[in-house]
């Protein structure tokens, strides 16, 4: 049996989530969502982690523009696909998965109809997440649009409070 404080910390402060980062690492991909998409275009990453009893922890962030360099050039994310088999080989070699992906919009964090029926993992349960504003404001989870991919384009809006009940950010992330 594997013992953790950590993992006991974040069931008792978050006992219904099924997301995890820590502080530091969600900030930190927050700035560089910010800065790739330069304060006025969409900009995202696939998050990976490990996933244990239904529940995924963010270890990495790993930004669309790295695996396909001209996916952001129009404003909007726009991948053709040439970009997951670079990602696919990464989760072979560091034993990660994509347990979510993330990337920003103008305005509010609501999806897209090119959203909903593109998600960017078409696996019933990948979790999608919206950061509104570009990542120009300072990081709240209630303004975050989170959504579950339960597949043929049908998704499970997570988004307002239901975020910090879903999503754990925080020091034992």
């Amino acid at each position: 049996m594997t013992f953790s404080i950590a993992a006991i910390i974040r069931e008792l402060l978050a006992p219904k989530h099924i997301l995890c980062c820590s502080s530091k690492l969600w900030t930190t991909g927050l700035q560089e969502l910010k800065r790739r998409g330069k304060g006025s275009r969409e900009s995202g990453a696939f998050v990976l982690g490990t996933e244990q009893n239904g529940r995924r922890r963010i270890s990495r962030f790993v930004y669309y523009d790295d695996l396909e360099p001209d996916c952001l050039n129009t404003g909007v994310v726009v991948m053709t696909g040439e970009g997951y088999g670079s990602l696919w080989r990464l989760c072979k070699e560091t034993g990660l998965k994509v347990v979510a992906d993330i990337h920003t919009h103008p305005g509010v964090a609501r999806q897209s109809y090119l959203d909903k029926t593109n998600p960017m993992v078409a696996t019933q349960g990948h979790i999608a997440i919206i950061v509104p504003n570009f990542a120009n404001t300072p990081e709240n989870t209630g303004l975050l649009g989170m959504y579950e991919y339960l597949g043929s384009h049908n998704w499970h809006d997570f988004s307002g409070k239901m975020v910090k009940q879903k999503f754990y950010i925080g020091i034992w992330g």
